[in-house]
């Protein structure tokens, strides 16, 4: 396994993805460069069919691009065995989605500690309840997804996610499925896990409010980063920016 020397969290150099063959071959993503910075939480967002979720993909090693370089950690995945690329997203990559994706029959408590014992670790308990309690928790450890609402399941799968320590959390429209006092939720426990923990985060979302709260956001279309805001954003002007992309 190459490691190049590592001053970023992600890097895509050039990445192109494409899907099926000839006259029917679909680009979705055309020679993509994006720089991720440690410590840094970017929001990628776009119209329908922009590309935005096959980035997420091919950055968090979840497809393999067509052509260029995906790089995470410093690890050029190009390289890797199907195995070695399974450990590296075991050990390295922390994944949230739209549908919670916890285990029915595990409790919270047990659904968290689930990323270290398929990676042969041994969960500390106290360590796993601290990363509840971070997230709200503490009182529900012992109850399973079926009776947690929504944003609580949300938040199980934030805590799951973020107890191996990733070099970078991906987060696929996380509040999506949420009302919006869950969603508010979601987005600062991101928003803390950036500033707290210096974790890096990339999330994709339909949603200004929530790319408001990125330090960064990459707007996609037709799979190349069309625009980009960095700083301090607002709604506001994240939404100016989707309409003008809409119109194209």
């Amino acid at each position: 396994m190459t490691i190049t020397s590592i001053r970023t969290a992600v890097e895509l150099r050039s990445v192109s993805r494409t899907y099926g063959h000839g006259p029917a071959a679909v680009t979705a993503l055309d020679r993509v460069d994006v720089t991720i910075a440690p410590a840094s939480f970017t929001a990628v967002m776009g119209p329908s069919g922009s590309g935005k979720s096959t980035l997420l993909h091919c950055a968090a090693g979840l497809d393999r691009v067509t052509s260029g370089e995906v790089v995470i950690d410093g690890v050029p995945l190009g390289g890797l065995s199907e195995r070695a690329l399974t450990r590296l997203r075991r050990d390295r990559v922390g994944f949230v989605f739209q549908a919670f994706n916890l285990i029915p029959a595990l409790s919270a408590e047990q659904n968290v500690e689930l990323p270290l014992r398929l990676a042969g670790k041994r969960p500390d308990r106290d360590e796993v309840r601290a990363m509840l309690a971070e997230v709200g928790l503490a009182d529900r450890a012992g109850h399973r997804p079926s009776e947690l609402s929504g944003g609580q399941q949300q938040r199980v799968a934030i805590a799951r996610a973020l107890v191996s320590r990733p070099a970078v959390l991906f987060a696929d429209e996380p509040t999506g499925a949420l009302d919006t006092a869950a969603s508010r939720d979601v987005l600062r426990l991101l928003r803390l896990a950036v500033d707290r923990h210096a974790q890096t985060v990339v999330m994709v979302t339909h949603d200004p409010y929530a790319a408001a709260q990125a330090d960064r956001v990459l707007f996609l279309a037709d799979g190349r980063v069309a625009d980009q805001l960095t700083g301090p954003v607002d709604a506001a002007g994240i939404a100016v920016r989707m309409a003008r992309l809409e119109e194209r």
